[in-house]
């Protein structure tokens, strides 16, 4: 029997750098002009997300401590707090995103690959609607942070491959994009899909995928590919970020198909949007790996330890290894 790999993989590191961490934690809280809409808002920080979003750097720090000796690592996307709510186009989150990576290639070199989360682009967020996409941040993420919108890496029978999950979901982000830049977008999004096309008709059938897709609000577009879905048997796990507890995984399911709310502005339209379609989530046999720090009310941070078997004899086999920040 070949010798199984071990595979760490750890998502939505939400470093902040100096530089972000001098705009305080109440950064979001400043951009919100209702009083109401920010009280809801900081409760909801305060109590359940995350209380101190720009005080996470240490996380990193301990799982490069305690990482067991591995072959290889993926880190599924947000490297920064994304603070300027911009993406890496924002000198701030730049910053933390490259000394992110940096820590993380200095340990492990050549043997780390990195997947696009959408803080690497920007966003609106989710109170008050500033900021976005932008082209700016795409260069800077692809170019200065050399992480690329789609990779894969053969370990004999297996393949992992990763894709950007915030040009996938394209469709249902446009409000996310400036009108300018959306052209230019959508071209960057038919490239990419060119590519996963590529890849899945290339698969041979004893090959099994390991996917790594940040968001998945990005996996029913990529369902709607004819390509991906004659070859979904082979993909034996899908590992996401994004929602950083496994809680709220759970309760995508309980709430997959309920129809979009289009009257309660664009964050809670895009929520229950991604929501209406999450029963196509199930197909790609969805593993949640939750937020490094985890989220404020159960602090149930961590990372995964993969093993497989290069031969593909056996499954590949998840172990959860609890990170809980230190209070």
């Amino acid at each position: 029997m070949s010798r199984r790999l071990k595979i760490a993989v750890l998502s939505d590191i939400h470093y902040a750098g100096a530089a972000e961490q001098s705009r305080g934690g109440d950064y979001e809280l400043r951009a919100i002009k209702n009083s109401l809409t920010r009280f809801l808002a900081w409760s909801y920080r305060h109590f359940i997300w995350m209380r101190h979003p720009l005080a996470q750097a240490p996380q990193l720090d301990r799982f490069l401590h305690e990482v067991p000796p591995v072959d290889f690592v993926v880190a599924n996307g947000d490297y920064s707090c994304d603070s300027g709510f911009v993406g890496v186009s924002d000198a701030a989150a730049l910053a933390s995103a490259q000394e992110c990576l940096a820590k993380l290639r200095g340990k492990f070199g050549d043997r780390i690959q990195f997947t696009l989360g959408d803080h690497e682009l920007g966003k609106l967020t989710m109170f008050g609607g500033h900021g976005g996409m932008r082209l700016a941040s795409w260069t800077r993420a692809t170019g200065t942070l050399n992480v690329p919108p789609f990779w894969k890496i053969n370990f004999e029978n297996y393949l992992l491959l990763g894709v950007c999950s915030s040009l996938l979901a394209l469709p249902a982000h446009e409000s996310d994009a400036l009108p300018e830049e959306l052209p230019q977008w959508l071209k960057l999004r038919e490239a990419h899909l060119a590519e996963i096309r590529a890849a899945f008709d290339a698969l041979t059938p004893s090959l099994r995928v390991l996917l790594f897709c940040h968001d998945p609000t990005a996996l029913p577009f990529l369902l709607g590919e004819e390509s991906v879905r004659r070859r979904l048997p082979q993909i034996e796990q899908t590992i996401i970020g994004h929602l950083h507890t496994r809680l709220i995984l759970w309760k995508s399911r309980l709430l997959s198909g309920i129809p979009p709310v289009r009257f309660l502005g664009n964050s809670v339209c895009k929520l229950t949007t991604a929501l209406h379609a999450a029963h196509d989530w199930w197909p790609f046999r969805v593993r949640l790996c939750p937020a490094l720090s985890g989220i404020e009310l159960l602090n149930d941070g961590g990372y995964y330890i993969v093993e497989i078997d290069p031969e593909a004899k056996l499954p590949a086999q998840f172990k959860f290894h609890p990170l809980p920040r230190k209070k």
